[in-house]
């Protein structure tokens, strides 16, 4: 009798050592899916005005995101890009702005500064936000997301220069990374645009 009882117990003792082997993984793969399905959603920022900017505001849109500054030779890009956000922003797409002053100081404004270089030399009509930083030690969230591969699910990347650009599609991942001086009227952006 103590023989069959000890067996059931071990019995039961190994069953329920299984069953929570197999809640654990169940339990790890959620997690690893979650962190799979990270979008750009999740972030809020402040745009240039000091208002919270909402990325979850975006869901079912593209959205290129580039980071800028003033005082850069690639600065006249801000004519093509508020050109191309003109011409799609009502079919499902979006530019969002990032001043950042990491390469050779040449975003070194204020954010009121940068709102009106922007508007008063390119017109700028495209969400802005504020000024951040977009490589180093204090990289701003959304950039960590942008340049992590083990944020994005895509590829890790480094923001090279000014005016990098990052293609995320209508379900808010990351699906394309563009060099600065790839302009973003170049058919491998505009072809995305219209896909």
């Amino acid at each position: 009798m103590k023989k069959i009882l000890f067996i059931a117990c071990s019995a039961i003792f190994f069953i329920s050592a299984q069953a929570e082997a197999q809640t654990s993984k169940n339990k790890l793969s959620k997690s690893d899916k979650a962190m799979a399905k990270e979008t750009i959603y999740q972030f809020k920022v402040e745009d240039l005005s000091g208002d919270t900017f909402d990325f979850a505001s975006l869901k079912g849109k593209k959205i290129l995101i580039v980071n800028t500054a003033s005082k850069c030779g690639l600065t006249p890009q801000y004519k093509d890009l508020e050109a191309v956000y003109k011409e799609y922003k009502d079919k499902g797409f979006v530019i969002v702005g990032f001043p950042a002053n990491n390469f050779a100081s040449q975003e070194p404004g204020t954010n009121k500064e940068i709102e009106t270089f922007c508007q008063q030399n390119y017109g700028v009509t495209f969400p802005m936000m504020n000024k951040v930083s977009v490589k180093g030690d204090d990289m701003c969230d959304v950039y960590k997301f942008l340049t992590q591969k083990s944020k994005n699910g895509l590829q890790d990347s480094e923001v090279e220069w000014n005016f990098q650009k990052y293609l995320i599609n209508e379900k808010g991942e990351l699906v394309k990374v563009i060099k600065p001086r790839t302009l973003v009227t170049e058919p491998e952006v505009i072809n995305w645009i219209k896909s």
